[in-house]
């Protein structure tokens, strides 16, 4: 059964974690944190740990029936009706050098669909939200994607051009060398920008649930698309290869020179 709205209870939330978990961002941006290596080498801070202890706690107090998939702490529940997917901070790399591209990433789940999600720039005070039956807003204001008829006019956001696999990196850069402008370096802030409407296109590659999840709600209420490279709904069990277009044309064009 197809969720039409999210139920207010849960749509103020998600808005009170992400208000919650921005005091500790602002705590500890731009000080010295100490960083750990995780097992596959990506960076991780207190700040991390804290922000996603805290979202589980109030989640497990509040909906202790529902299921969290979190990065730092992993899985509980995923069997049930609603799921919680937290990125607590998306872009450490971002966080722990003193750049405010990063963000923290809370997704809400409905029988494995994304329904709802909320992008949130706690040092910026900037929050993105989309949720189902609802236009996505920025700071609360509604926002919408611009329409990009071309690739040779579209502006294309990734990462880094590291993120990519030694299968996947010549389809990017081929896809690269038709585009009007590529930037690096946004990670989540990349698809806050998409549905604003200043970017037309965001292609990654390895990314988790925990990375995208959040960001398919606000793409697609904004008017955009947002799929796997071979245009699936993407879900807790996708690869993680992620394409984000502000509109129909600059998608389908990309689509076709990732699949040639």
């Amino acid at each position: 059964m197809r969720l039409e709205t999210v139920p207010e209870s849960l749509f103020q939330f998600a808005h009170q974690l992400a208000d919650q978990s921005g005091d500790i961002v602002r705590r500890y941006f731009r000080t010295s944190v100490a960083v750990d290596d995780k097992a596959d080498h990506s960076p991780v801070t207190i700040a991390d740990r804290e922000i996603e202890q805290l979202i589980r706690q109030e989640i497990s107090r509040y909906f202790p029936t529902h299921g969290i998939y979190g990065e730092e702490f992993g899985s509980t529940q995923l069997e049930a009706e609603w799921i919680w997917v937290i990125d607590p901070i998306d872009g450490t790399k971002s966080f722990i050098t003193g750049k405010p591209l990063f963000g923290t990433l809370i997704a809400l789940l409905y029988q494995q669909r994304p329904v709802l999600g909320i992008l949130d720039q706690a040092f910026l005070r900037e929050r993105w939200c989309g949720a189902v039956g609802q236009q996505t807003t920025f700071n609360g204001q509604a926002v919408h994607t611009r329409v990009c008829t071309a690739l040779a006019h579209a502006t294309l956001y990734a990462t880094s051009p590291l993120i990519f696999t030694e299968t996947s990196r010549p389809l990017f850069e081929k896809l690269q060398s038709q585009v009007k402008m590529s930037v690096f370096g946004g990670d989540c802030y990349a698809y806050g920008l998409l549905a604003n409407g200043f970017v037309d296109l965001v292609v990654e590659d390895t990314l988790k649930p925990y990375d995208y999840c959040a960001l398919i709600p606000i793409i697609e209420q904004a008017g955009g698309i947002i799929s796997d490279w071979q245009g699936n709904a993407l879900g807790l069990h996708s690869k993680g290869q992620v394409i984000a277009s502000g509109n129909a044309h600059c998608y389908q064009q990309a689509l076709t020179v990732l699949n040639a």
